[in-house]
């Protein structure tokens, strides 16, 4: 069960004009299991993502990174997204590549549309051909049930060890015009920022110009997707996609308008949202836990840090444990990598209590205080490094048996 995570409802996931969604039971890899969505673009969407930066990257990554590549040099729009749960198509070589390409031959036919104007996106088990005959089998019905207020079967059709689906909407007025957004990630082990085993799709009913649009999408998955950890691993299929379909009012075609201010607010926002639903239905989590740097130099030796406290199996265990060995996470910040460090200046919270100071022991700190904190469900730590005025947080959850059971059990 996610912590403090109520499944969505699907009554409140919003329809979001000029995108319609549809799913259906391939038998991918299970009988009797939504694994296969499609979602359908109107003629006006522009398209931008950010993809896992693993070398090994799954076919559907190397197939949609070029469709992409192709749609701006040939001005075809991107008509629809296929998406398909387990099974990853990662580590398949040429004959991965080759299936991807078929599904997108396979979904271009019945849409009326070229091939290079589909982006495949698949994910479950790693090293196994995609039964790419099932997929094709199970496009007619995903695309006979196609609707603009199908956001939680669409959420549903891409879990793999996730225990609940994950989906948001928001609406907002932006410069007097009406801006519906609706999104829907999955992922819950194998996260790690750059990117994370997850996928995310977000759709907004604006005009946004490409160029305007790709920023967009890199500005929030930075401060969002790649902002988590579960486990440490990055994953092969790694893939965020933001979609401005067109069919609104709003239109936003330069980076310093305040248009785009807002609009990329609350594109972060609920990035964010969708990136941390990730995190509370972790493999086996029980905690969710917020990790910020303060007072660094730069973000990036406050990432450093916070990675460093974040991915500790042994600071995670304590978590699971609720056990205040907080010295654990002193010798997380120690060997992060940040050479310079005077930790003689450095404190650590544990929500409001302060554990250590000026590098060493708070004299006022008592086990009771650490241990009322570490039964929480959601933990916040909070590290002050007196070095400057950049800060960063990332989120990450303990590591309990369940993990270790789950992941022992995933092929079976």
């Amino acid at each position: 069960m996610a912590v403090n995570s109520p499944v969505p409802v699907a009554a409140d996931l919003l329809p979001v004009a000029g995108i319609e969604l549809g799913h259906a039971e391939a038998g991918v890899r299970k009988a009797n299991r939504k694994d296969l969505l499609v979602m359908k673009l109107a003629p006006s969407a522009t398209v931008a993502g950010v993809f896992t930066q693993n070398r090994f990257c799954a076919a559907p990554v190397q197939v949609s990174k070029a469709h992409l590549a192709a749609a701006e040099i040939s001005g075809e729009p991107i008509r629809a997204l296929l998406i398909n749960t387990g099974n990853a198509n990662a580590g398949t070589g040429e004959a991965g590549l080759a299936a991807a390409n078929a599904t997108c031959d396979a979904l271009a036919e019945l849409l009326d549309c070229h091939a290079a104007q589909i982006l495949p996106f698949s994910t479950g088990v790693i090293l196994e051909p995609l039964p790419v005959e099932r997929i094709i089998a199970g496009l007619p019905l995903a695309i006979g049930n196609l609707k603009s207020d199908n956001w939680f079967n669409a959420a549903e059709s891409i879990m793999t060890t996730d225990t609940q689906p994950k989906a948001a909407s928001r609406s907002l007025v932006i410069a007097g015009k009406t801006v519906n957004f609706s999104g829907i990630s999955k992922g819950a082990g194998m996260i790690k920022p750059n990117m994370a085993t997850m996928l995310g799709f977000l759709a907004i009913d604006a005009k946004v110009a490409q160029p305007v649009l790709e920023k967009m999408v890199r500005q929030a998955a930075d401060r969002s997707f790649n902002c988590i950890t579960i486990d440490g691993d990055t994953s092969t299929n790694d893939s965020f996609m933001l979609i401005a379909t067109g069919a609104g009012e709003l239109e936003v075609t330069s980076v310093d308008s305040p248009e785009y201010a807002e609009l990329a607010a609350a594109v972060t926002d609920i990035s964010q949202h969708l990136a941390q639903m990730i995190i509370r239905d972790g493999e086996g989590a029980t905690k969710f836990i917020t990790v910020t740097v303060e007072q660094g130099q730069n973000v990036a030796e406050c990432r450093k840090i916070a990675y460093s406290i974040a991915h500790s199996p042994l600071v995670k265990t304590a978590f699971f444990a609720s056990d205040p060995n907080l010295g654990r996470i002193l010798a997380a910040i120690g060997y992060a990598g940040v050479d310079d460090l005077d930790v003689s200046k450095l404190d650590l919270y544990l929500d409001d209590v302060l554990v250590a100071k000026n590098g060493g022991r708070n004299p006022e700190y008592q086990e009771a205080d650490g241990q009322r904190v570490m039964k929480q469900s959601e933990i916040t730590v909070r590290v002050q490094l007196a070095r400057g005025d950049a800060e960063a947080t990332i989120w990450t959850c303990d590591l309990s048996h369940d993990y270790v059971s789950i992941n022992a059990d995933y092929r079976s």
